[in-house]
């Protein structure tokens, strides 16, 4: 036995190494974790007792202090060797594994059980808060998460048997006693429980990847959870209201819950609560008969009263929709609970809703002849604001502040959807695909062969630029706008308080915040929106060379305060060398990096597959959506994979709704987000699927290059690259031999390869 000493915070295996060894602890602690779980091991353990039927680990083991560590070599077809002839490493194995087998079916109990208890914990204070609101007549906010989370359902949950079995196989093979087994037996016992240790603990990454979604909820980076629900109701009414200390009581329950959670921050945990102390203080000194913070309301602004009635006087709807949508708007006010599920509220937000876009299109077709369009109606349509007190005074302050100098820029395409509209009214941009995939030319073509219209009236539609923003309001904008709030049955266009989850200048996309994610993300993904084109020259005997052009995506920023984005389509018309259009919200509650990375996800497969037509999927034409489709649909047939990296993607595929693209554009986000930062998450195989099609910056390939996870995959992607450069390099020689300048096309390729 070869004896080896690992300093504290040493990793002894890493799951996933191969296992070619068993290790027996001979001195020191050891720290075995995995998804949802973790326990200890002591001397006389044997590190991989619980893993014997597998080729790879799925266990990570780590020196928790120093350490001295015997190793033996070991594989499955080694292990009836070793029962056989080694009866006291047999017994060191068979009771190390019962030990550890009844630790991990302790944590599993204990994982349970606290998503149960989480689960409920999370719906009373759910409860809780919106009793509290509908006692002080505010509006209850909804988190984005909360309408998809159910009680936990397990689709392949442990036996209730399994404890008891391995209890009772422990009380018949005792330490002492298993010199004197059968080793056959032992090895049978030992094989089953390895497969039934494995089952337990791939229940438990579900049971820690549920509990970890509910702790988000609880308290997460983006702010959008009830630590902020409830804090920011305490801030509103104030620490001296009569309610304050059953608050700051379910503030500081959710503070014990949070604080020994393993899947928190715990810099970002430790950070929310000193703020929060730290203004709880400073309400705690303000005066009794001291507003709240959040109550005054901002100084009266003349033209923003009785909004409601400018915008419906300007739009010239007739006076029955206008007293409807009058009526309508009240009842959405008196509601407390304005994400209320039940049949009369959701009756109202969709009288609401149509009676918006009705009043939206007319005022909107008005304005593209008014020279001075009031303020007020700015508000309307970049923000769908519609009333003072159904935004909250403050807020609509704030809007009436910044909508005339709103940080968007056409020329660096990011438009407001006001923007948006006229810029299609002006020529300068053609109306999007509707849901069907089918474009405004296609669409009155189709008008005319089902015999609605006349050629004629054909000729005319087509050029006719208001029809054309009728098209684009009708269609992209509604769908669109839907999406981006993000919460689909609870949705509603107009601007209301209620929905504001975040400070809103801390929300308002720019174009300086666009640009800089993009940066960012190119940084990393350099190719991401460079397309190839073709690129001609007979005059230098250029038959025809592939070159790369980047086209970056037009951003429309939808009037809404919401939490997702939406690539809508990945070109105009059937021109590849146009750009892709995607939507956010103008005031965007998530991550916007988060978001946009995403969204070049989703152009990515969306481009391969245009590119790839009808072959998009077939394996024997080499590209992204090809290759990873085969990689999904038989990856449990693949050799390559261990079978923890194949539970992984069994798991998240349910995550992903058994949609390919949704599991790519998850992978994508893993390699952009942490792989490029050397945090590796994928499997191999996507590993290199994602390299070969979405390679690194040069910068990035230079610091990974020692590491053995992208050796492979990078010595083939350099000898590739190495041809393509040799290939430019002759060319750029043979050009110069002419005497002729180098096209700046061909120099752009060049520099393109170098990056």
């Amino acid at each position: 036995m070869n004896v080896k000493e690992f300093p504290s915070g040493t990793v002894v295996v890493q799951s996933e190494q191969p296992i070619n060894s068993l290790y027996v602890i001979a001195k020191g602690t050891i720290r075995a974790t995995y998804p949802g779980g973790e326990f200890y091991l002591y001397k006389g353990d044997v590190i991989g007792a619980c893993e014997l039927f597998f080729d790879s680990h799925f266990i990570t083991y780590q020196a928790e202090e120093t350490s001295s560590i015997g190793s033996y070599p070991y594989s499955v077809t080694q292990l009836s060797g070793i029962l056989h002839t080694n009866p006291e490493m047999a017994a060191r194995i068979v009771t190390s594994m019962f030990k550890q087998l009844q630790e991990i079916l302790d944590q599993y109990e204990l994982a349970r059980f606290d998503c149960d208890n989480f689960y409920h914990y999370l719906m009373d204070s759910y409860e809780g808060y919106r009793n509290f609101c509908s006692k002080h007549g505010i509006s209850a906010r909804a988190l984005p998460g909360m309408e998809t989370l159910s009680e936990l359902v397990l689709e392949e949950d442990i036996p209730s048997w399994l404890g008891g079995y391995y209890a009772q196989q422990r009380k018949l093979v005792p330490g002492a006693a298993v010199k004197g087994q059968d080793p056959d037996f032992l090895q049978g016992l030992l094989l089953k429980a390895s497969e039934d240790v494995y089952h337990v603990i791939s229940v438990c990454r579900v049971l820690y990847d549920y509990k970890s979604e509910i702790i988000n909820l609880l308290m997460s980076e983006n702010r959008l959870d009830f630590f902020d629900l409830y804090a920011s109701l305490l801030y509103r009414i104030g620490s001296h209201d009569d309610d304050s200390t059953s608050l700051i009581a379910s503030i500081s329950t959710m503070m014990i819950q949070l604080e020994s959670q393993p899947s928190i921050d715990k810099e970002m945990y430790k950070q929310r609560v000193a703020e929060y102390r730290e203004r709880l203080n400073t309400l705690d000194q303000a005066p009794e008969d001291q507003p709240a913070e959040g109550s005054a309301k901002a100084n009266d602004i003349p033209e923003i009263r009785d909004s409601l009635n400018t915008i419906l006087s300007y739009a010239k709807v007739d006076e029955e929709t206008a007293n409807a949508f009058r009526s309508a708007i009240s009842q959405y006010s008196k509601l407390t609970d304005k994400n209320n599920s039940d049949d009369a509220s959701r009756r109202l937000r969709l009288t609401i809703t149509k009676m918006f876009y009705e009043i939206y299109e007319k005022a909107f077709i008005r304005s593209l002849q008014d020279f001075e369009i009031p303020k007020v109606l700015l508000m309307f349509f970049n923000f769908g604001y519609v009333d003072e007190h159904l935004a909250g005074m403050e807020n609509a302050a704030y809007l009436y502040s910044i909508v005339n100098k709103l940080p968007t820029d056409p020329a660096r395409k990011v438009y407001s959807i006001y923007e948006w509209l006229h810029a299609i009214y002006d020529g300068k941009k053609t109306p999007s695909r509707n849901e069907f995939d089918t474009d405004y030319q296609a669409h009155v073509h189709e008008l005319k062969v089902t015999g609605k219209i006349s050629a004629a009236e054909e000729t005319t539609m087509l050029k006719d630029r208001e029809k054309q923003v009728l098209f684009e309001l009708a269609n992209m904008f509604q769908s669109v706008n839907k999406i981006t709030f993000g919460r689909i049955s609870c949705f509603c266009p107009i601007f209301s308080e209620h929905n504001v989850l975040k400070e809103l200048d801390k929300s308002l996309v720019s174009a300086d915040k666009v640009e800089e994610t993009f940066n960012q993300l190119r940084a990393v993904d350099f190719g991401a929106y460079y397309r190839e084109v073709i690129y001609t020259n007979p005059n230098l005997g250029i038959g025809k060379e592939y070159v790369s052009v980047e086209i970056l995506p037009d951003i429309i920023l939808m009037p809404n305060v919401g939490v997702r984005g939406v690539m809508w389509q990945e070109i105009e018309g059937r021109k590849r060398t146009t750009p892709s259009r995607m939507m956010v919200s103008i005031f965007q509650m998530e991550d916007l990096t988060n978001i946009l990375v995403r969204l070049t996800g989703d152009y990515r497969w969306e481009m391969c597959k245009r590119v790839q037509g009808a072959r998009w999927n077939d394996i024997s034409e080499a590209s992204l959506t090809s290759e990873y489709f085969d990689y999904i649909q038989f990856y449990k047939k693949n050799h390559e994979l261990s079978p923890d990296a194949k539970d992984k993607i069994k798991l998240n595929m349910q995550k992903a709704k058994n949609s390919f693209k949704e599991m790519f554009i998850r992978d994508y986000v893993s390699w952009v987000l942490f792989e490029g930062a050397g945090s590796p998450r994928l499997n191999k195989i996507a590993r290199a699927i994602l390299f070969t099609y979405c390679p690194f910056s040069k910068e990035i390939r230079d610091k990974l290059k020692m590491n053995p996870l992208y050796k492979e995959t990078m010595e083939r992607y350099d000898i590739k690259l190495g041809q393509k450069i040799h290939h430019y390099n002759n060319l750029f020689q043979k050009i110069k031999n002419m005497g002729a300048d180098i096209p700046p096309e061909i120099k752009a390729q060049r520099e393109f390869l170098g990056y």
